[in-house]
This record gives structure tokens, C-alpha cells and sequence, in this order.
């Protein structure tokens, strides 16, 4: 008598093997229905986990905030600490521990963790890394599937994941000129990046915020001593973590600000709170990070759109902070009088000679200076809002109708259960956006403990999809040697 067919695994193919993918990938391998999951991680770098954000191989690169506030699982916060205190990296880096005792490691060795704790469900065949890059996705003919198409060959999917890493940043229109000069570097962490850059060259850095101050900190690091430049439209360099941590402060989520002017004014009166009573500003930012996602549902599009436009270079400088170590080498090179940061406009740029020229005008003057560097670095950060156009399977999507930019320019624009939106204004059951991308429709989507929490709702989701994947002979699986991996 043959055995009645069993359902088959649920395909998921995931776009992005960086932490975000890799993030989904494992809190899907979490469920207890797990045996009833094929998924296939799309990938084109030799391990998955560390993306852009955790592959650098650069010593000065650190996570920039505490291990202890860093984990895969936000149920459980401790999760990288106690492998990070297991796995002998802090033995082999001593600079990790800061004067305070918060360890800020060096960021592949985060990579490392997300990649060691995938490996049993890669070992075990539930997880599947197709290296390769992803250049179209398309629907399946009767609309109940999908093909993503890949420089490793096809790849079938019921459901597919946009978990899509952070895109090389734009070179500004002044900055075209240089785009093929020797001594312009597009993409600052590309190998081996810097390393024409002398140890006395004049180098200017396009940006202040965190991937300016990594270069600080790698340029110094290689023995660099001449005159660095960081420009911005603001002039506003990243903030630092105070030497003691505090407990997040304030309440912006009990009647949240219905304007970004009136959110602003609450930020402004709870940090004169926190100033009265003895609290560093860290602990304000730390409250409004958290009830970020109420804060931002608060607002209308149009309000949104204003905070993004007129506020946000402000919050991701406060937001996003570089590590103590990082911080030092800034602080040590400006009163050193080798590292300065400009608030200034691009205006022009040219190479020819020397090496390249370029012409920018200061903020709130009306002259032009042209100076020549021996070395420009572009570090405008990830073009999350070219990544329509950038990324070829995103623009395959994009041009079939299938995803559209968010109404921020911040990335994909996406239900409040994380489907994409297509053109005709309907969510797409099978199609998730997980990671930065979807931050358009939850506010903040760049911090770690969020892009974690956002892949575990992903999965959630998912799993819901389970019982609609029709039946067929089960893929062969050894559910025990899973679990025993596990």
C-alpha cells in the first residue's frame, strides 16, 4: 500500500546574504515546523551573515555599539555576549574592552557569530547557500510562484525574501569628474580601498558620519599622519556612547507628536529633563529609538516626509554613534590638527596634475575654495534610494510592476506586515521586504536589535504561509539529523 503524500516543503528564497537574509534565514530555521522549510539564501560573497555592514577585514572597522546590545535573538539580548565571551576574540583583541568594560569587537567578528550559528541548518541541507548574484525575479506563469534568476543558475521559490545588503553609496554629481581618477575611492570599504593612500597624503573624506570616521580610524591605523578633510553639508560628526549607560528616558509614545515640529519640541524639552536630573542625552536617543516605530505611525506622509528631509542628518548623528576606540583616533588626530570637519557644499571637481581638485563653498560663505588632495574618499553612505535602479533584481520587480519606492526615497514600500506594495497599490502575499529596505514603512529599520526583530515578524509571517503550499511528495529531509545538528 503507498504511504499517502506528505506537503512539500515550502520554497523561500532569500535576496541578500548579508545580516538582514541571514537574520530571516536562521529565525526561520527556529521554527518547530522547520522540516517543512527549503531555503535558499542568495548570495554572492563566500560566507552569509556578514554583508557589507560585518565582512570588513580592516582591524580599525568595530561594531558600533556594545556587544551586550547586540544579538540574532532579540529575546534574548545576551545571545552575542556569551559567544563573544566563549569564542577567545576578546583574548586575541584586547583594544575590544573599553575603559568602561563594554566590549566593541571588531565587526567581522560579528559576521562570524551570524555565520557559525547558521551553519548547522546550512550543514543540514534546511539552509542552502546559492552563491551567486541575483539579476531578475519573475512571476511564475499562474502566479503561484517564482523564478530568481541567478549568476549560480535558477532558483524556484513560493515565497520570496528582498533582504537585499546595503548598496555602495552614490557619487555626488560634483564628484563625477573623479570617478575614474587614481586617486578617488568610490567605495571605501571595496579591498584594500586605501591602501594607495600614503602615510602624509592630504585626503578628503565626502561625508562625517560613521563610514567617514572608519576611514579616520583605518587611515591612522596604516600609519597615516597627513592632513585629512571631512565634508558635509552639515559638518556634524557622529556622536559618541557616554562612559556609563544609562536606562533608556523620556515617554514619546503615550501621546506621540502628530508633526516633526512637535516631536522636535518634545525631544528638545525631555533632554532639558534629562539634563535637570543627571541623564546623558545617549539615554533620550536610546527611548526614542525604541518607540520609534509608534513615533513615525504617529505622523502623516507628509510630516514623515518632513522629518526625514529636515531632521534626519540630525538623529543619525545622535543615532548612529561610533565606537569609544573609533572616537579616540578622531578626537587624538583634531587636536593633533590632521583631522577637521567642514559643514560646506560640493560645487565642482577636476583632475588634472597633482591629482584631484576639488571646489566647494563653506556654510554661510559666499567664496568658492578649489583645493587639491592627493586622495578623495566617497563615503556618502548606502544609496538606499537608488535601489530601485541599482540593484538588476529590484529593477526587474520594480519594472514589472511588482515593488515600488517608498514615498521618503528611504527604500521599498511595504504593508504593515512587511509585503511589497506593487503598482496597483495591492500587497503581494508572497513577496517580503526585510531589513532597511522597509524602513519607509516602519520608521527605523538601520539599528541591528531592529533589523533582528523586524527578521523574526518576517518569519512569523511566513510560517503563516505554511498550510497554503499545496501538496506534493515531500523533498527529501532528515528531520533527526536536523535537529541533532541544531
Amino acid at each position: 500500500m503507498n504511504a499517502l503524500p506528505q506537503p512539500r516543503r515550502l520554497r523561500v528564497a532569500i535576496i541578500g546574504g548579508g545580516f538582514s537574509g541571514a537574520a530571516v534565514a536562521w529565525h526561520l530555521a527556529q521554527l518547530p515546523w522547520f522540516e517543512r522549510l527549503s531555503i535558499s539564501v542568495i548570495e554572492p560573497r563566500p560566507a552569509l551573515g556578514g554583508g557589507l555592514a560585518y565582512s570588513s577585514a580592516e582591524p580599525a572597522h568595530r561594531v558600533n555599539v556594545p556587544a551586550i546590545r547586540m544579538s540574532m535573538a532579540p529575546d534574548d539580548p545576551q545571545h552575542f555576549a556569551r559567544w563573544l565571551t566563549g569564542s577567545g576574540e576578546l583574548e586575541r583583541d584586547t583594544d575590544a574592552i573599553w575603559k568602561n568594560g563594554d566590549a566593541y569587537p571588531r565587526r567581522r567578528v560579528f559576521g562570524r557569530y551570524v555565520a557559525e550559528h547558521l551553519a548547522p541548518w546550512l550543514g543540514s541541507g534546511v539552509v542552502r547557500h546559492v552563491r551567486g548574484l541575483a539579476t531578475r525575479v519573475s512571476r511564475d506563469a499562474d502566479g503561484a510562484g517564482w523564478s530568481v534568476h541567478t549568476s549560480g543558475g535558477p532558483v524556484a521559490a513560493d515565497i520570496v525574501v528582498l533582504a537585499a545588503t546595503h548598496l555602495p553609496p552614490g557619487i555626488p554629481d560634483a564628484l563625477a569628474s573623479l570617478a575614474e581618477a587614481p586617486g578617488f575611492v568610490a567605495d571605501p570599504y571595496a579591498a584594500s580601498a586605501l591602501a594607495h593612500i600614503g602615510q602624509e597624503a592630504s585626503v578628503l573624506i565626502v561625508g562625517s558620519g560613521l563610514s567617514s570616521a572608519d576611514m579616520v580610524a583605518e587611515l591612522d591605523r596604516r600609519g597615516h599622519r597627513g592632513r585629512i578633510l571631512a565634508l558635509s553639508r552639515r559638518g556634524l560628526r557622529s556622536r559618541g556612547h557616554p562612559d556609563v549607560r544609562g536606562e533608556p528616558f523620556g515617554d514619546f509614545a503615550s501621546s506621540p507628536a502628530a508633526t516633526a515640529l512637535g516631536l522636535l519640541k518634545t525631544i528638545r524639552a525631555t533632554l532639558a529633563a534629562a539634563r535637570a536630573a543627571n541623564v546623558n542625552w545617549q539615554s533620550v536617543f536610546d527611548q526614542l529609538r525604541l518607540q520609534g516605530p509608534v513615533l513615525w505611525a504617529a505622523l502623516a506622509p507628509r510630516e514623515r516626509a518632513r522629518l526625514v528631509r529636515q531632521l534626519r542628518v540630525f538623529w543619525d548623528v545622535h543615532r548612529f554613534r561610533i565606537a569609544p576606540q573609533v572616537a579616540a583616533v578622531l578626537d587624538r588626530r583634531q587636536a593633533a590638527g590632521t583631522y577637521e570637519t567642514v559643514a560646506a557644499r560640493l560645487v565642482a571637481s577636476n583632475h588634472e596634475g597633482d591629482g584631484p581638485a576639488v571646489s566647494f563653498q563653506r556654510r554661510g560663505q559666499t567664496g568658492i575654495e578649489t583645493v587639491r588632495f592627493d586622495a578623495v574618499i566617497n563615503t556618502t553612505g548606502p544609496a538606499h534610494g537608488q535601489a530601485l535602479r541599482l540593484n538588476p533584481a529590484l529593477r526587474s520587480l520594480a519594472e514589472a510592476g511588482l515593488i515600488r519606492a517608498d514615498a521618503y526615497g528611504l527604500g521599498i514600500e511595504t504593508s504593515l506586515d512587511s509585503r511589497a506594495i506593487g503598482r496597483d497599490d495591492r500587497a503581494i502575499a508572497t513577496l517580503f521586504v526585510a531589513g532597511p529596505l522597509a524602513r519607509g514603512r516602519f520608521g527605523e529599520l538601520m539599528g541591528l536589535p531592529e533589523v533582528a526583530r523586524h527578521a523574526q515578524a518576517v518569519a512569523t509571517e511566513i510560517a503563516r504561509l505554511l498550510d497554503t503550499v499545496p501538496s506534493a511528495e515531500t523533498i527529501g529531509v532528515d528531520a533527526d539529523s536536523v535537529a541533532a545538528a541544531h
